[in-house]
């Protein structure tokens, strides 16, 4: 399966999608695939300054503990709390509603790929 072409990914299963200086944040069907049966969503808070390659968060399934790295430097302006309070809603559509944080961003994001890159590297795994 392919991953969206309208965003960009890292190397560690998070997506970002850049709109009039604020980057979309969340991780991809093949993260959530991966870490199957999610019981838990830790996100920031509003107003909270998040830097890129550094965990801003974390998701935790019935397996393990992972932190959700940002893709981008900036301050966050929105979360995604319904998703916080039912986590598995990720597990339906991770694209588009299972968006995690809104960044008002304060450069480019960094260890970025495009998602031909991408898919070819998750398809290694």
């Amino acid at each position: 399966m392919s991953s969206p072409t309208d965003r960009k990914y890292l190397s560690s299963h998070e997506w970002v999608q850049i709109a009039d200086g604020t980057a979309t944040v969340g991780i991809t069907k093949f993260a959530v695939d991966a870490l199957t049966d999610l019981v838990f969503i830790d996100l920031p808070a509003k107003g909270k300054k998040v830097e890129a390659g550094k965990p801003f968060g974390s998701i935790e399934s019935v397996k393990a503990v992972s932190d959700l790295i940002s893709p981008v430097s900036g301050e966050v302006v929105e979360v995604n709390d319904p998703l916080a309070q039912k986590p598995e809603g990720l597990s339906a559509d991770p694209w588009k509603q299972g968006w995690m944080i809104k960044v008002k961003t304060s450069g480019a994001p960094a260890g970025v790929m495009d998602a031909a890159a991408y898919d070819k590297q998750s398809a290694a795994h």
